[in-house]
C-alpha cells in the first residue's frame, strides 16, 4: 500500500501517516521523496500484510492527497494508476523530465584526446550541454576494443568542463568503476557530472544494480535488456530504485530478434508511451544501437533519424546518440555514428519533431476537457 501525500506536505502529515501505520502489527513505514522543479512529493509505503487494513483512515488525514493498493509489481518506479506529470529529477543543473527532450550526443567509445576535444566543441556550438562518453567497453570479441579505461578520465573530465558539458552519459560494467569515476572526478575538481549507465549485456547484473541503487551521487541510466521481456527490465530498475536511488532514466535500444536485417537490432520505440503508463520514469531512446547504421531514405533523410522521431514523437524525453568526427576512424560502431556537420540538422529535427507530439498532446487535452465539460 501506497500513501500518496499532497505536493510540499510538511513534516506533520508524515507523522500522522506514520502513527496511524503503527496501530496495525507487523506493518513497517518507508519515505519515498521525489523533488521536481517546481514541488516535492513524498510517498509512504506500507511494507507487510496490507491487504485488511482499511484505507479510510490514511484518507481522512488532511494532507494525504490519495491511498493505492499496489497490484503492480513496480512499487517505487510505479504510476499506479496516476496520470501525473512524470516529476524527473534535477542533476548537475540538468532537469530530466519530460518538458524537453536531452540529447545525449557524443563518442560511443572514447578513443583519442582529439576527438573528444573536437566533439566536445561542436556540443558547445549546437548549445548542448549532455554527451555520452564511453570508457568502459563490454564488446562481443574478446579482441574487440574495450575502452580506454580509467586511464582516460581525466582528460575526458576536463575537456567536458571546458567546453560546459554538465552530465556524462558513461557505462560501468563493475561496481570498482564507480570508485574510479568518483575518484577522477574529485581529483579534477568535479567540473562536470556523470550519469551511469547499465548497458544492455548487464541488464540483469543484479549485484551491480543493487551498487547503482546504494550510492546517491549519481543517476542512472539503465538500457532495456536486449533479450529480455519490459516487464524483466523494469523489474531491473525496481531494484536500482529499492536500494535507495530513485534517479533512474529508462533507456529503450532495440531487442535481438531472429529476423535480421535491415537493421541490428528490432527497434522497439513504441514502447515509449508503455513505459510511461507503466512508470514515472523519463524514456530515452539510443536509436543508434537499435538501427546500427546510416542508410538514407528516398529523400536522403537518414533512417537513423526516423527512428529518432519514432521515439520523441511518442514522448521520449532524452535521445542517446552516437557521434564521431572520423567514422571510419572509430575503434567502436563507426557505421552507426553521425558526423559533426550532421548534428545542428539533429537539433533542429528533434525541435522540429517534439513541436509535433506537442501539438498532438494539447489535441487531446482539449478532447478530454470537452468530455469533461460535456
Amino acid at each position: 500500500m501506497i500513501i500518496l501525500l499532497e505536493p510540499d506536505s510538511g513534516e506533520d502529515v508524515l507523522a500522522a501517516v506514520v502513527k496511524h501505520a503503527s496501530k496495525y502489527p507487523g506493518i513497517q513505514t518507508r519515505r519515498h521523496v521525489i523533488r521536481g522543479t517546481e514541488h516535492t512529493v513524498s510517498e509512504v509505503y506500507l511494507l507487510g500484510d496490507t491487504k485488511s487494513i482499511p484505507t479510510d483512515g490514511f484518507e481522512q488525514i488532511r494532507g494525504v492527497r490519495r491511498v493505492v493498493r499496489v497490484a503492480a509489481k513496480y512499487r517505487i518506479i510505479g504510476r499506479h494508476g496516476v496520470p501525473a506529470e512524470t516529476v524527473g529529477f534535477e542533476y548537475n543543473g540538468v532537469r530530466f523530465d519530460e518538458r524537453q527532450v536531452l540529447l545525449f550526443a557524443g563518442l560511443c567509445a572514447v578513443d583519442t584526446l582529439q576527438n573528444v576535444e573536437a566533439m566536445c566543441r561542436a556540443l558547445q556550438v549546437a548549445g548542448i550541454r549532455t554527451t555520452r562518453m564511453g570508457v568502459y567497453k563490454p564488446r562481443t570479441s574478446p579482441y574487440d576494443f574495450q575502452g580506454l579505461g580509467a586511464t582516460c578520465l581525466p582528460w575526458v573530465f576536463e575537456l567536458a568542463g571546458k567546453y560546459g558539458i554538465r552530465v556524462i552519459a558513461m557505462e560501468v560494467t563493475d561496481p570498482r568503476h564507480l570508485d574510479e569515476i568518483g575518484r577522477a572526478l574529485e581529483q579534477a575538481g568535479r567540473p562536470t557530472g556523470v550519469m551511469l549507465q547499465v548497458g544492455t549485456r548487464n541488464a540483469q547484473n543484479f549485484e551491480l544494480l543493487k551498487r547503482l541503487g546504494q550510492q546517491q551521487e549519481f543517476p542512472v541510466l539503465y538500457k532495456r535488456g536486449m533479450g529480455i521481456s519490459l516487464e524483466e527490465s523494469l523489474n531491473a530498475c525496481e531494484y536500482i530504485a529499492s536500494e535507495g536511488n530513485p534517479r533512474i532514466v529508462f533507456c529503450l535500444r532495440g531487442v535481438k530478434t531472429h529476423l535480421g536485417d535491415p537493421h541490428r537490432n528490432l527497434v522497439d520505440f513504441a514502447h515509449v508511451p508503455v513505459v510511461r503508463r507503466l512508470t514515472r520514469l523519463p524514456v530515452c531512446v539510443d536509436p543508434s544501437h537499435a538501427t546500427g547504421r546510416l542508410d538514407l531514405d528516398p529523400e536522403g533523410i537518414p533512417e537513423i533519424f526516423h527512428a529518432i522521431g519514432q521515439g520523441v514523437v511518442t514522448g521520449a524525453a532524452m535521445v542517446l546518440v552516437d557521434f564521431h568526427p572520423d567514422p571510419k576512424a572509430a575503434l567502436c560502431d563507426g557505421p552507426q555514428a553521425l558526423t559533426l556537420e550532421q548534428l545542428p540538422i539533429l537539433v533542429e529535427y528533434t525541435q522540429r519533431v517534439r513541436g509535433a507530439y506537442e501539438d498532438a498532446r494539447q489535441l487531446f487535452v482539449g478532447l478530454a476537457r470537452q468530455a469533461r465539460t460535456a
